[in-house]
């Protein structure tokens, strides 16, 4: 039996592009709302694009929180994907506003400090060996980023006993993250070709 993949629909987020992308690794993938199936499933995606505040928006008017929370504290794995990735931390800053995130990882996103915004386009990132989601990535593989915002606090995440592949633009930020059973992307591994497979596999090869 192939794993079983939910990509949580709340409203945001490239879900039929993550679907294919999944899929192609062999995994049962479901683009659904349902939080039984969220919390069942042997792997949760949580996609996000645009604000910070809207996608928790969409995540509150769901339920869907204590739903992540509680598969982290599990022991289940979950990925989160680009803005889906931001809202695992404590909170997000835009245009001077604060927003309450799911607390899964230390730190706020902020405003990246660059002189072009927003970073868009293919980079290249720097991952630690031990790294399951890119830890046999080649030397110079190269991500497709389009953010605004990141989680800069790269000791803050550390000290918390996170694996962080970083990337930089202008300054460095964290590109991906693992802790227990979360894992997170900046960067969009279902439109970075064969590389954001190579993750994506990575990943479902680790769901049971």
């Amino acid at each position: 039996m192939p794993p079983s993949v939910v990509v949580l629909d709340y409203g945001s987020g490239n879900l039929r592009s993550a679907e294919r992308a999944l899929a192609r690794t062999g995994a049962a993938v479901t683009v659904t709302s349902s939080l039984s199936e969220a919390a069942t499933a042997d792997g949760l995606v949580v996609p996000g694009v645009g604000a910070y505040a809207a996608c928790m928006a969409g995540i509150e008017s769901l339920g869907a929180g204590p739903v992540i929370a509680s598969r982290v504290e599990r022991g289940r794995p979950v990925l989160g994907i680009c803005v889906g990735m931001q809202i695992l931390f404590e909170s997000g800053v835009e245009h001077g506003v604060e927003t309450k995130g799911i607390g899964l990882l230390p730190g706020a996103v902020t405003r990246l400090t660059a002189t072009r915004i927003p970073h868009m386009g293919w980079n290249t990132v720097s991952a630690p060996s031990s790294s399951r989601l890119l830890g046999d990535a080649p030397a110079g593989e190269r991500y497709y980023f389009v953010h605004s915002y990141a989680a800069s606090d790269l000791d803050l995440l550390t000290g918390a006993g996170a694996l962080v592949t970083t990337a930089a633009h202008d300054e460095p930020f964290a590109a991906a993250v693992e802790l227990g059973s979360l894992s997170a992307a900046q960067f969009h591994p279902e439109k970075s070709g064969d590389a954001g497979y190579a993750l994506l596999r990575n990943w479902v090869a680790q769901l049971s």
